[in-house]
């Protein structure tokens, strides 16, 4: 299955308001765990606003999907930018082999 890495830049604007879209947004990004390389999440207290990335490796479409649904929480916005590598995710417990080495 082919692949692509992006990184999902998330604004949570309000955050005291916004407690159910946080809720939601957790929910979300759990429902899409196993296509997650990493998350890091910064409060900007001074601003009243969460800042969140999330590192991800999935076919295209789910990265949309996962972007989309994570937009459309309200008072969270997303932007997502696409590494020009793209490739097979090699799947867990599988022995991939290039020449009879293993990669």
């Amino acid at each position: 299955m082919e692949t692509r890495v992006a990184i999902i830049g998330i604004i949570v604007e309000n955050r005291d308001e916004n407690k159910p879209s946080i809720e939601k947004l957790n929910n979300i990004l759990h429902d899409y765990g196993h296509y997650i390389i990493g998350r890091m999440g910064l409060p900007y207290r001074e601003k009243g606003i969460s800042i969140i990335s999330v590192a991800v490796d999935a076919p295209q479409d789910v990265i949309s999907a996962l972007s989309g649904k994570l937009g459309r929480l309200p008072g969270v916005s997303t932007k997502t930018l696409y590494a020009k590598v793209s490739g097979n995710k090699k799947s867990e417990g599988s022995d991939e082999t290039a020449g009879g080495q293993a990669l």
